[in-house]
């Protein structure tokens, strides 16, 4: 009876790793009064439709030279407006674009919205998440359920924390170069 529940346990040890990842990396390079790289596990099993949206606008560099226009501190750091988030552009619009892209619909998941957690913004429509997400600086159980988890800073929550604040910040951190990892 032992040896069938150890089989078990390493039989559903793949499927539960899995679950969680490995998916690509998302590497984010901060500039500004901020400087630092921030490493993002994706969870493509999680969000498969909103991984390949930040995957490949990440590869066309589409978020190269995208603000954190929303930064709000003990809460989360939001960016990727790649319409009118660019470094110099119209930051009085920043946060209200997206990409040419489709919208998105909701891949609401269990994953619990804690420090370092990825999420997509989206409008008050759960169907309509674009480019823009944002990382939490703490717990926010609130989301849970509400928003569309995507991944989790692995490293670099150091870089996160010290984001410039603000909606919008004075002096708005830039993504200056957003790339994928295997």
């Amino acid at each position: 009876m032992l040896h069938k529940i150890a089989l078990l346990l390493v039989l559903a040890t793949p499927a539960l790793a899995q679950e969680d990842g490995p998916g690509p990396n998302l590497s984010i390079t901060v500039a500004g009064g901020t400087a630092g790289t921030v490493v993002i596990d994706m969870l493509p099993d999680v969000a498969p439709q909103h991984v390949e949206q930040i995957t490949a606008l990440a590869t066309e560099g589409a978020y190269d030279g995208v603000q954190f226009h929303r930064v709000i501190d003990g809460f989360m750091a939001q960016t990727g407006d790649v319409q009118f988030g660019k470094a110099g552009g119209d930051t009085a619009r920043a946060g209200m674009g997206g990409s040419t892209r489709p919208d998105l619909p909701a891949e609401f998941s269990d994953i619990a919205f804690t420090r370092g957690v990825v999420g997509m913004a989206r409008s008050q429509d759960p169907n309509s998440a674009n480019s823009q997400f944002f990382i939490m600086f703490a717990d926010g159980e609130f989301l849970n359920g509400q928003y569309t988890v995507v991944g989790r800073v692995i490293s670099g929550m150091e870089v996160v924390d010290a984001i410039a604040k603000g909606e919008p910040p004075a002096t708005p951190d830039v993504m200056a170069k957003v790339s994928v990892a295997p």
